[in-house]
């Protein structure tokens, strides 16, 4: 069954049917071992850097590490192809950071599509840069922009942001193009499914021609491909896919009614077996009254949306992460770029969009080599017959 084309509260029905992917006995396919042709130490990394590798518990490089960061070194456009959790940003940290340190003067900005992302990008080169007298700045919207303004007067090797807040930046001159030498496109086809490619592509028209462009997505739609032919120069494909989430994590469909929804929402998280719990909703409206419904109901709930300001969702996301609130309610933009360890189920209250969003909701739970279950609320009425 699929799914109709009317707008429901100003949104598409989905077209897919979430029940043709009940699964509820996966079997993970042994996966071959990818063996890497380099060490941390072999990719001619200096060795302070190396050290720090070491000391942050980076062992042996993942398949896109090995890969792509003799590229970068190298001086080389690159492509990369690669979802979440497959060490990314290490791998295009560790030799912008070499770069940088044969070549103070160089600056690298870096875009994202969440001022989470950024900030969780930031966090990293701060790990991976300590001791080596490297300096950066974030500049996102939902913040103020006083303090991104005085901090950019200064010396920042590596400028990280969101494309509105880089563009304005840009264009009210407190940001000089001229000076950038690298730009990273992180996530890039999330930040074009969020409207970005407008101001994407006026960032890369501002910034120097001769320049290195590193561009990382997890899949390369045709807008993506548009940006590679138009802004990038010879660039080398990498392309790391990991395991199809969609066929290893356990999943099943929750009939409801209209009357039963939320009850049965609420029996469910009940459970102890459902300890670390995101619930996806499509409204930002509606996922906050349904975390204040939760609330009310004695649930340790939060939630994350675009409605909240930056300090409510990092202050939501660092409870759901220590395990304060048991249930974070979050809509997709929002929850992208955000990681979570040991989430133990995924709950569609509302549809997703696409088939493309089902498998990014999902694959927040079942990480590694973890187990997680994922449910989605679809009206009894649509199930009959099965």
């Amino acid at each position: 069954m699929q799914y109709g084309r009317q707008r429901q509260g100003g949104r598409k029905i989905p077209i897919f049917d979430p029940s043709a992917f009940i699964n509820t006995h996966p079997v993970s396919a042994a996966e071959e071992q990818y063996v890497s042709k380099h060490t941390f130490d072999t990719f001619g990394l200096d060795a302070r850097l190396v050290r720090t590798v070491a000391a942050v518990g980076l062992k042996v490089p993942t398949p896109i590490q090995d890969q792509i960061i003799p590229e970068i070194l190298q001086g080389r456009d690159v492509i990369g192809i690669a979802e979440t959790g497959t060490g990314k940003t290490a791998a295009f940290l560790l030799p912008l950071i070499q770069h940088t340190l044969r070549h103070p003067i160089r600056q690298t900005l870096i875009l994202a599509p969440t001022r989470e992302l950024a900030l969780q990008i930031s966090g990293e080169l701060q790990t991976l840069s300590k001791g080596l007298r490297m300096f950066s700045v974030v500049c996102v919207g939902g913040m103020s922009i006083r303090p991104q303004i005085k901090a950019l007067r200064h010396q920042n090797q590596f400028i990280i942001g969101t494309p509105g807040r880089i563009l304005d930046l840009l264009k009210n001159k407190h940001l000089a193009p001229r000076a950038i030498t690298t730009v990273v496109l992180d996530e890039a086809d999330r930040m074009l499914d969020m409207g970005f490619i407008r101001d994407m592509r006026a960032i890369l028209s501002l910034v120097p021609k001769e320049r290195e462009t590193l561009l990382f997505s997890a899949t390369m739609t045709k807008e993506a491909k548009e940006l590679v032919h138009d802004f990038l120069r010879n660039p080398v494909l990498i392309s790391v896919k990991k395991k199809d989430v969609a066929n290893t994590i356990e999943q099943d469909v929750v009939p409801y009614t209209n009357e039963t929804k939320f009850e049965t929402l609420i029996a469910l998280l009940a459970d102890s077996e459902f300890r670390r719990v995101l619930v996806f909703g499509v409204m930002k409206h509606s996922v906050e009254k349904l975390a204040r419904q939760l609330l009310a109901r004695g649930m340790r709930a939060e939630s994350i949306h675009g409605n909240k300001n930056h300090n409510g969702r990092q202050r939501a996301l660092a409870r759901f992460k220590s395990g304060q609130v048991q249930v974070l309610v979050a809509t997709d933009v929002a929850a992208r770029g955000i990681h979570v360890e040991d989430v133990t189920h995924v709950i569609n209250y509302d549809l997703p969009s696409t088939f493309e969003d089902y498998v990014h909701r999902i694959g927040r739970t079942g990480r590694a080599t973890k187990k997680g279950k994922a449910l989605t609320f679809v009206p009894a009425s649509s199930l009959r017959g099965r």
